[in-house]
């Protein structure tokens, strides 16, 4: 069966992918824009608390601490050792510059996240790393430059 996650674009699974091949991480702009990580058993754990309430209006559960993507970018460097650095594309026009949910509401019924960022990057560098083993050790990281020019 083929993994899709590992290479589906997205910040974290690339980064992993690309640092622990030794590549360069793919910034998009200058890194300034920010985004916001929940680990998935806050994740879990939010989407049962809201079930367990009485909340029936859309709620964001969801991690509120924003980290710039440069700032991700070199903390997956850091744990992985990897020396390649970062290479800088243009922002895509449409790349959103914060990216912050609201979690008024869930912290309402009791919820919030408690994964710091630094843990749920220790665990997911061990998933990632097991998982581009079982992919054969090498595999292509999508950018946003390679999907537009595709048909």
């Amino acid at each position: 069966m083929a993994r899709a996650w590992p290479t589906d674009g997205r910040i974290i699974p690339n980064f992993f992918m690309q640092a622990l091949q030794g590549k360069a991480l793919t910034v998009y702009g200058e890194g300034h824009q920010t985004r916001s990580f929940c680990f998935v058993s806050d994740l879990v754990d939010g989407l049962i608390a809201l079930a367990r309430s009485q909340e029936s209006r859309p709620t964001n559960v969801g991690n509120p601490i924003e980290r710039s993507v440069l700032e991700i970018a070199k903390a997956v460097n850091e744990l992985t050792g990897n020396k390649a650095g970062v290479t800088f594309l243009p922002l895509p026009e449409n790349d959103p510059k914060v990216r912050r949910p609201d979690i008024t509401r869930a912290k309402a019924f009791g919820w919030e996240p408690k994964v710091a960022l630094e843990h749920g990057l220790k665990e997911s560098f061990d998933y990632f790393r097991d998982e581009l083993s079982q992919m054969g050790g090498k595999v292509h990281t999508p950018t946003v430059m390679a999907s537009l020019q595709s048909p």
